[in-house]
Order: C-alpha cells, then structure tokens, then sequence
C-alpha cells in the first residue's frame, strides 16, 4: 500500500500547482483568489500492479464468416469453424467456447473422436490439429502440417484411431490421431482408377467407411468418379465412371446402397449389386420442359440418407433449385416418402447436418433434427414433427440482426432491473416454435459465486436498440427497443431523410442510460435525440419535439452575427415544434435557390400515439439545417436525472435542455462559452466550404485492411463536415492538419488556430462542483472538454423544490474555470479528497404511468453525493480527474491547481477512458489506438497495467470498445460477435470457476444386434483391425518430407488432464492394452524372424554336410 501526501498550505492559484513526479501546470485562466484549501490530501492508495492481469473472458453472438460445422451424437455438442481460424463449441445454454487457431488460417473440416473429449480441424494451410476439450480452455494436443499435397476432405470412423485424409492431388493418406503420425499406408489416385483412364480424377471431396464392412473404403472423385477399396487386399472392388461432377456422397445404414449429389442438380442412387449404372436418377427441383427437356439446376451442394424404423427415408439435401427463378432464397430440401418439403432461408447455406439418435453407421439412423449452418445465423430445424419447425436459439446469435453502430456496458446494476426489463421482453418473443429442447444440450455449467448483475446495450444500423442480461459471462436479451417508431416513415428515394443519408438515418451512434433513475437516452445519426422513461404501463402519449438551430456560421469568429452569437432561447412553452418549423417530408419545401433552411432531418409524428409498457418516448430533440448546410453529426451527450436536464454537443456549439419543462435553456457556440477567457487567438476563416458529402454511415463491413495507427484520425476530434460512423479515407491529410493545429495551439500562451479548425465539444459531465475558484460550496455545473483539449465549467442554478422546479426557469451562469490539456478530451469524473469516486446525483425512478395513490402522492425522489461527504469539514473541495486523447490530470477543486499529470502516450492517441471501480478502488482504464490497454491509479496517475494487447485494424473496435467496473471491457471483435475481456487478475483466476465444462463422461452407447464382449471392446460384425494394415510393422513409415509434426502447447497439461477420472482411466487401460497388444506383435514377428533365420542356418548346414560327406580329410 502506498502513501501519497501533497502540502498544498500558502499556495496561490496563480502559480503552477506542484506534482508529484511529474511536470506542473497551472489554472489557463482567471485570478488570484482566496479559495478554500486543504491542509493536506492524504489519499491511501491501494492498487497496486499485481491487481491487474488481461485476458479474454467469453466471445458471444454468431461466428463470423463460417466455413465448417461438427456435432458429437454422443457429448451433444456442436463446433463451428471460421474463415478466420476460429472454432467456437456450443453445448447447452451457458456452455460456449471460443478457440483461435494460431495461424489464422481458415477452417476448412471439423471431426469429433465421438465420445473422447477431443476434435480434429483442418485448416487451409493444410494443416491437422487435434484439440484437448477435456479442459475448460481447449488446447492443441499435436498438429501434422502436410508440405507436399492440400487436404480436400478428412473422415474419422467411429471408435477407430485412424483418420482418413483425401487431397487435391486425389490421394488417400491416413493418420494415426494418437501419435498424429502419417502412416505408411496410401491410396494413390493411380491404383485407384484404371490404368486404361486417361484423365485424372480430381480432388477427393468424399471418403467413407462401408456400413457393411469397414475394411472397404468408398472413395469420391470431384470428377464423377467413384471407387470403393479393399483396405486389407489393397485394390479397387468396383469403379463408377459417372459423367457428372460429384458433391457428396451419404450411404444407407444397411450398406447395400449409397446416394450421389450432382454438380447438375441431380441425386443419383446406386446399388452394390449392379455399379454399371444408377438404379434411380432424380431432379427433385427439375421440371420437364415443353420441349421435354428438364430444365437446368444448380449443384445439389449436400445431400445426407437417412433411415427411420417407424416411416420412410429422410433424404435431406441443400441447392438443387431451377435457374430460371432468380431471386430465390437459398432452400433446404426435406424429402420424406413422396412429400417434399421446401425450407427457405434468409442467407446462403455454409453447411448442414442431420442429428441422429445412434452414432453408428450400421444402425437405423432415427434422424431427428437437422442443423442449417447459414452465413449469418443458426437454425436447428424438428425432424420429429410434419411441419417442421424449428428450434428456439438459447444463444445470442442475432447481435448482428441488424449491424451494431455502438455499444455501453453497465457491470453492478440495481437488482431489480434485469427481471423488469425481461419480464416486458417476453411479451414481445416469436411464437411457433418446436416444443422440444434445444437439441445441443451437451456440458456442464454452474452459475459461479463471483456473479452481479450486467446489461450490455448495442445500437444498431436500423435504429433498433437491444438489452443484454450479461450476468455470469452469459448473454441473453432482455429486450428490444425501436427508434424509428418515433418519426414518420419517409418516402423512398425522397424528402430529407432520403438527401441526407439515404441507407439509415435511424442508426444509433450513442446512448446514455441511467439504471437507477431508468431513464434512456439516444442519439441518432440524422443529428436527433430521443428521451425515453420507463413505465410498467402502456399509455397514451403525443411525443413532444424541439428543434435546434445549432450551426457556427464561418464569419462568426471576426463578425459575429445578431442572431448566431447570442444563446438562443425559445419561449417558455415551446412544447412542440413551432409552426414556422414544420415541414412535410417533400423535395419542395426550400427556397426558390432550392436552399433547405430552419428543417429538421425527420419528422416525428405530431399524433397521439398508444405505446406499450417499456421504454416510452417523451421528447425528440433534433438540430435543424442552416442555409443548405445539413446539421452536424452529435458528438456528445449527458442527461442527468436529479437535475432534469440534457445536454449535448457538436463540431459548433453546445445545447441544454431542460427536459421537464420541456425547453432549451442554452444554445451556443464553442467560441461564444470562452467568453473573455478564451486561450486561443483565433484568424479569419475562409468562406464556408462546399456542402457535406451525403454518404452513408454505417458501413460495417469487416474490411481487414491495416490501418497505420500513426496516420489513423481520433473519432472524437470532429473537424469540418463528416457524417461517417468510421473513419474518413484521407487519414493521412487529416491527421497531419491536426497535428499542425496541435503544434501551433500548443506553443504558446497565447496561440493561434488555423482557419479549418472546427472546436468540437467531445464530452459533457453534469456534477456538483465548483464553477469558480472563489466558490465555497459546490453547486450544479456543467464540464465541457473540446477537441482543442479546453475545458470549460458552467454553473447552474436550479430550483430545489419540486413545485418550483417545474415552473421556475433553471439560470444558467457564465463560464467558470478554463482548465488545458493535450489532445481531445475524453472523459471527466470526480472524487473526494481520500480517493472515492462522487456519483453523479439522481432521480429515484417513479413510474408516471401508475395509478395515482391519494395517500401517497408521487414526488420526485433526489439522491445527491456530496464532494464533501467523507470529510469532516465542510467546503472542503474535491478532485476532477480530466482524461484526454494524450495525458491525464487531477485538479483540486475549487482552487484549479493541477495536482498530477501523467502523458499517457506521444506517438498514438486514446480512443477511449474510462474512470472504473476494481479491487474496492478506483483507476483510469485507457485503450489507445496502437492497441495498449493500461490503467493509472488514481489520484497519482501512477502506471499499474500497461499491455499491447489488440491493434486496431478497423474502426468498429474504436467505435465498440468500452470498460466498465468490475475490471470487465468489451468491443466488437467481428460484425456478429461480442468480446469480453478482463483487466482484474482476481478475475482472471477465477475464469476456471466460471466457464462451462465441454466434456461430461457418458457412457458410450451398445451397438444393436452385438454380444457383450464385442459391444465392451467395440468390435465389429465384420471384424477388422486397423493396426494390423496400417502401423508402422505392416505399412511402413511414411516419408517425412510428406508431413511434419508438430506437438502442441497444450500436449502435457491435456494428456494430464485427458487421463484423469473414471472414462480416463477407461482410455489409459486402453491404450495400455494397445500397447501390450503391439508389444506382444513385435515379440511374435522377432520369434518369427529368429525360426526362419535357425530354418536358414538348419538348411545351410545340411547342405554343407551333404556336400562335404564323402570327401577325404586332406581334400579340405
């Protein structure tokens, strides 16, 4: 624990505050005055570097870019492979884990050991790795990279250690999964076909066991050719010659018969006894033309044969639809008997598998779901029932349902909001489900101890907005809000709306949310703001709209205008949008120039509206256009509930609002705050430039392009016209007048600013402060920091009694203090001279929807955190923790003395800063754009965590990224998936405790029709042994240039842990009698070789006596 004291006695605010290690600056502006000191701060710190540690939680929502798709009939659970390397594994609700190939190269197969707790990926570096999941976090056991052929297509049979890998080249390689050793065994593409075949076959794209005999081998050609091969006599018992490009090939159960998809939209049924020819051909979506000709179809990409007892086949297969209807979404096929039955989809299927109830292939199938991996989402669809239906998804896999433009996480919330918010939610879910369980039900997981209550909000494109339970590293939603029911619909391709920003002018960019008061804040990206309260009870409403005029005018700075330069206030019952202000979403409605002015981008509906219980709109706030120049994107918002009011700013100015008298109390430029006290010598601007670019905004697209972090441009620093949620292209000019902006307002006192700059206000805090040096008690005010690093105070005086609050104007001051920094500001908060952070004051929420009870009339319930709480004394002041893009300070208010200031980087800049509580403490949480995330302990601003942790390749990490108490953050790590992430080490130590388990011993079910002993050793009908033909005594070695094997990382730590428990013990007693087996063999073929060697010699000898028998000894 470290002490730190400052002596702050006979001090002036005109000289430089001290620091402690580190650089000294004083107040920016202002006098001399008397202002009430401490003697002394004494701040015991108790964070210390050793309470910090990174590392990734949980990912949730759907797998982005999926290639692969593997279920475990036995464990029931699912893994999903992806483009970019990633294997997520899904079991039952709860159970969900994420795992990253190091290579980062794309999944291309996955294959479960049924039953044994491990899988096998193959990637397109054509690689194999063999991944441990009898441990929470999976590991790489071994890996075997192929240098020489690429792997096609991989099949494991069930209960065997030996995978079968086919490849481009048409080859038929097998790999020992224990050792992950190649043998010697191959199945050249050469042997394979006929000698007399001129032509190569193709790729391997389909291997499979007979069900019949599993020494027979069905090999698919991407050519048409289909060979079956006799493992033990090592040659081809039958070869088809089909002139259509195979997809896949699924056998029936009994073995006798096999189906084909073809590349022509057909389905081809082959029988053992007759491989001449087909014995049926079917185009299931094929009609038969006039002309008698069917018509073309597209490849039937997947086709699955499955068998039930109680009725006919299932033949379940994707593609196959006729080309002459463009258009159609992509389709399921389902063929049951003589029905067909037609799923559409909303995306283009990646892969699917039909889920059986017997792991065997020689069984009666019973399929009884199928599992439809789409590009964009997750569908298990009820085989059981006529219709079909589909499964409810426990999982968050809809994040994405429409792209997310923002996120806030909210970690310790008031107990009582989650069950609120699901039980409003509820009503609103989808009906028509299957009545059964989710079918993928397989590990264990068990509400940890370390559990509070969490909500992740995400925006989204479409103005939607979502709650997350994110309670115990799991995600469900709560509820959905939608933002667009605010405005009139506009009309396509016209009205302002459509000019302005033609794909979503709805698209959320920020919220604000107050759990404790329940009231919600948004804002939109067609520069509106919408209140919303919440109530239990549906209700009646008329939404009431104000509307702004908050445009800085390019003359201003050296001839300020009438009517730009003064605040604006409107009349104290402006309550709707003024007549004058009102106009109908047509193209018609400018000036004879055709120069929109005094308009909104949206119309809200000026008619009374029924709304359900849940969150209720009750003002819309937008900035209006301004001579032909569209209103500027909000670049900061805070809404605080004690005092009713609202404030937000952009590139030109800052507003309030009063939002319970419905009014706007400020509206002023940047410029016009300084007042007397403005830092900078502003130069005349050019005249304004040409109108801003239209173009959309909410382009999400993961585009893997690296951006240079050196050239890349603050999303809090707005400069100029720009609409875009994601950074400009020309980073690099934007960057460097930036910089020389920077440069220049830095070398002086007193500088100049370039003429393009445009001051943007970045942030806004509502708190009690002190708004002067000479104030004694602290009063409502309002913080604003700039993207030039100012910061500014304004004072308000706010009536205190309830009557008076709601008629009574609210005063806003003068500025107060003017405090500088480098950088944009980012972040403001505030503690109390012994370190604990002063919460924001609030309104104790009330639902203004219930019945009135005369015995206890509704008033509002305030609830303030005085600076001054915690000490003794009155008056005493507090700490303002201000946090820029490059350094961080600690005032002590009232007296402005910068205490502590510590430059957080100099060749990148923070994206974002948060002030959160950890370990019962409080730190700077930072992520900077060079992908640092670090913490500075507070109030000292010391360095106690400082990792590189995730470099920022595109502009959704930096729009997604916040943190959150509880050392917990999150961002968008792909279009479709959330990341959670922990800086707290007591967190990190107990992930273990509260991740899901992915393996759970199950017994592994008997086959049918098998005696105890071979159901007990896993024999055969057909008994064949592997060993025998493929280990190294009989095959040989395989030749190492052909592959190298890697062990993987988590080889000791997994066979440790793969060996232990009652099914472990099972495995090792194996293995040992694998051992004991193939020891014995190699006693038996040495014993052999030594008779034959004694036969030789026997042989030899009697030879050599024959020979030498009649000969005399001197003939010798």
């Amino acid at each position: 624990m470290k002490k730190f004291r400052k002596v702050l006695d006979g001090l002036t605010t005109s000289s430089p505050g001290g620091t402690i290690g580190s650089p000294s600056c004083g107040s920016a502006a202002g006098t001399p005055t008397a202002a009430p000191t401490p003697k002394e701060i004494d701040v015991q710190e108790t964070l210390v570097s050793e309470n910090f540690q990174l590392c990734k939680t949980v990912r949730h929502g759907f797998p982005y870019q999926p290639t692969a798709l593997a279920f475990d009939p036995v464990q029931k659970i699912l893994a999903i492979g992806s483009r970019s390397g990633g294997v997520r594994i899904l079991g039952r609700p709860g159970v969900d884990c994420y795992c990253q190939h190091e290579s980062g190269a794309a999944v291309l197969q996955l294959q479960f050991l049924i039953n044994e707790g491990a899988l096998v990926t193959a990637c397109a570096d054509d690689t194999l790795h063999l991944w441990n999941l009898r441990q929470r976090r999976p590991a790489v056991l071994h890996s075997l990279k192929f240098n020489r052929e690429r792997i096609t297509f991989c099949h494991l049979p069930f209960q065997s250690k030996w995978l079968y890998v086919g490849t481009e080249r048409g080859n038929t390689h097998i790999v020992n999964i224990e050792s992950f050793i190649l043998s010697g065994y191959v199945i050249m593409w050469n042997k394979a076909i006929e000698l007399s075949t001129k032509t190569h076959p193709g790729p391997v794209v389909h291997l499979s066991d007979s069900p019949k005999d599993e020494g027979k081998l069905l090999i698919g050609f991407e050519s048409g050719t289909i060979v079956q091969w006799d493992l033990r006599a090592k040659k081809a018992d039958f070869r088809i010659y089909y002139d259509e490009a195979i997809h896949s090939v699924s056998w029936h159960h009994e073995g006798k018969q096999f189906m084909c998809s073809h590349s022509d939209g057909s389905l081809t049924l082959w029988n053992l006894r007759n491989t001449t020819r087909p014995f049926q051909v079917t185009f299931p979506h094929g009609k038969i033309q006039k002309d008698g000709r069917k018509e073309s179809c597209k490849p039937i990409l997947k086709v699955e044969y499955k068998t039930s007892r109680s009725s006919e086949p299932f033949v379940i297969f994707s593609g196959g639809l006729s080309y002459d209807k463009a258009g159609r979404r992509p389709t399921l096929t389902i063929m049951h008997g003589k029905a067909i039955t037609v799923l559409e989809m909303d995306y283009p299927i990646v892969e699917f598998m039909v889920l059986c109830e017997t792991p065997y292939n020689n069984e009666v199938q019973e399929p009884y779901a199928v599992v439809v991996l789409l590009e964009k989402d997750l569908i298990v669809v009820d085989l059981t029932q006529s219709n079909f239906p589909v499964f409810e998804n426990p999982y968050p896999m809809d994040i994405h349902e429409s792209p997310v433009t923002c996120t806030a996480y909210f970690a310790d919330c008031p107990p009582d909001i989650i069950p609120i918010l699901y039980s409003i939610g509820a009503k609103h879910k989808k009906t028509g489900y299957s009545q059964k369980e989710w079918p993928i039900s397989g590990g264990t997981w068990t509400l940890g101890s370390h559990t509070y209550p969490e909500i992740i909000i995400t925006g989204h494109a479409d103005g939607s907005i979502k709650f997350w339970d994110a309670s115990a590293i799991t995600l469900q939603m709560l509820y959905k809000l939608k933002t667009s029911k605010v405005f009139e619909k506009p009309k396509p391709g016209e009205g302002r709306a459509a000019e302005l920003v033609e794909e979503d002018p709805f698209a959320v960019q920020m919220v604000s949310w107050c759990p404790q008061s329940r009231i919600f804040c948004v804002v939109g990206i067609s520069a509106h703001i919408i209140l919303y309260r919440f109530s239990k009870y549906d209700a009646n409403t008329q939404i009431v709209s104000l509307e702004v005029r908050l445009q800085c005018e390019s003359e201003d700075v050296i001839s300020p205008s009438e009517n730009e330069n003064n605040p604006c206030f409107s009349e104290q019952g402006s309550h709707s949008p003024q007549p004058h202000h009102q106009h109908p979403a047509s193209p018609g409605n400018r000036t004879p120039e055709g120069i929109k002015d005094s308009i909104p981008c949206l119309k809200v509906k000026d008619r009374v509206v029924r709304v359900p219980p849940g969150y209720q709109s009750e003002l819309v706030i937008q900035l209006l256009w301004v001579d032909g120049e569209p209103p500027q994107q909000i670049t900061s918002l805070d809404i605080n509930s004690a005092y009713g009011l609202l404030a937000f700013g952009n590139c030109n100015g800052v507003a309030v609002v009063d939002y319970l008298q419905k009014t706007i109390l400020l509206c002023m430029s940047t410029l016009d705050l300084y007042g007397a006290a403005d830092p900078y010598q502003r130069l005349t601007r050019s005249p304004r430039r040409n109108r801003q670019s239209t173009s959309g905004l909410t382009e999400l697209t993961d585009n893997q392009q690296s951006i240079d972090m050196e050239r890349s441009k603050s999303p809090t620093s707005v400069k100029g016209p720009g609409r875009k949620l994601s950074l400009p292209t020309d980073l690099k000019t934007d960057l460097e007048s930036r910089e020389n902006s920077f440069s220049r307002s830095r070398s002086s006192s007193v500088s100049s600013i370039d003429r393009d700059t445009k001051e943007a206000v970045t942030t806004l805090q509502f708190g009690e402060s002190y708004g002067r040096k000479s104030d004694a008690l602290p009063t409502p005010c309002l913080w604003v920091g700039t993207s030039l690093g100012v910061v500014l105070l304004i004072p308000m005086s706010i009536p205190t009694d309830q009557e008076e609050r709601m008629e009574e104007p609210v005063t806003i001051g003068p500025s107060g203090a003017v405090l500088m920094l480098k950088g944009s500001v980012l972040r403001f908060a505030f503690l109390d001279l012994v370190g604990a952070l002063i919460q924001s004051p609030y309104e104790v929420w009330r639902d203004l929807n219930a019945p009135e009870d005369p015995d206890r009339p509704r008033r509002r319930k305030l609830v303030h955190f005085s600076p001054s709480s915690s000490q003794d004394a009155c008056g005493d002041g507090h700490l303002a923790v201000v946090c820029s893009e490059r350094q961080a300070k600690v005032f002590l208010m009232p007296s402005q003395s910068c205490l502590f200031v510590h430059n957080i980087t100099e060749s990148s800049f923070v994206l974002r800063a948060d002030v959160v509580s950890v370990c019962n403490s409080v730190c700077l949480a930072c992520f900077c754009a060079n992908g640092h995330v670090m913490t500075l302990s507070l109030p000292s601003l010391r360095p106690l965590m400082d990792v590189n942790y995730l470099p920022l390749t595109d502009m959704r990490i930096a729009r997604t990224f916040c943190f959150t108490n509880g050392g917990q953050a999150l961002y968008l790590s792909s279009p479709t998936e959330i990341q959670r992430i922990t800086y707290s080490q007591e967190m990190c130590d107990n992930l273990q405790e509260m991740l899901g388990e992915l393996f759970t011993p199950i017994e592994t079910p008997e086959a049918q029709n098998r005696g105890f002993l071979k159901g007990f050793f896993g024999g055969n009908a057909h008994t064949f042994d592997r060993e025998e033909l493929f280990g190294e005594a009989a095959a040989g070695k395989a030749s190492r240039s052909l592959a190298q094997h890697i062990p993987g990382q988590g080889g000791v730590e997994g066979m440790k842990v793969a060996a232990s428990g009652a099914v472990g013990e099972l495995a090792r007693a194996r293995i040992a009698l694998d051992e004991r087996g193939q020891r014995l063999g190699e006693l038996e073929e040495r014993t052999a070789l030594m008779m034959t060697s004694a036969e030789t010699f026997s042989k030899h000898a009697h030879e050599l006596m024959l020979k030498c028998k009649d000969k005399k000894w001197y003939q010798f």
